[in-house]
C-alpha cells in the first residue's frame, strides 16, 4: 500500500517541523507550503489525501485557500483540517468550508487522531 499524503499549509517553520517528524514517523509523505494562493497547484501536483491549513497563511489566508479548494469539482472531496490559535476557530472553519479544525497550539496525539480519522474514512 502506497503511503498516505498529506500536504501542511503553513507558515510556522517550527510548526512545519515538528509535524512533519511526526507524520514521517508514522508513514505518511508529508508536503508543505508556507504559501497558500497557489493551493491547486499545490493540491494537483501532490495529490494529497489530507490538508491541515493554517488560517494566518501568507498571500490568501486560509479561509480563502479552502474555498477555492472546496469549490474546485476536482479537489472538493480531500478533507481539509484547519488549524489556528484563534479563539473564533468553529466559525472561521465553517466559513472556509473546511471538514474539520483544530486549536493551536495542540496536542500531537489530537492531531494525528484526527488526520487518522479521515485517512480511515476514505479508504
Amino acid at each position: 500500500m502506497e503511503n498516505k499524503k498529506i500536504l501542511i499549509f503553513d507558515d510556522d517553520a517550527a510548526i512545519l517541523e515538528v509535524v512533519t517528524i511526526i507524520f514521517e514517523e508514522n508513514g505518511y509523505e508529508v508536503r508543505i507550503s508556507e504559501t497558500s494562493h497557489d493551493i491547486l497547484e499545490k493540491v494537483a501536483e501532490c495529490r494529497p489525501d489530507v490538508i491541515l491549513m493554517d488560517n494566518w497563511i501568507p498571500k490568501i489566508g486560509g479561509v480563502e485557500a479552502t474555498k477555492i479548494l472546496k469549490n474546485n469539482e476536482e479537489f472538493k472531496h480531500i478533507p481539509v483540517i484547519y488549524m489556528t490559535a484563534n479563539n473564533n476557530i468553529a466559525a472561521l472553519a465553517s466559513e472556509a468550508l473546511a471538514d474539520d479544525y483544530i486549536s493551536k497550539p495542540f496536542d500531537l496525539d489530537d492531531l494525528e487522531e484526527k488526520v487518522a480519522k479521515y485517512i480511515i474514512e476514505q479508504v
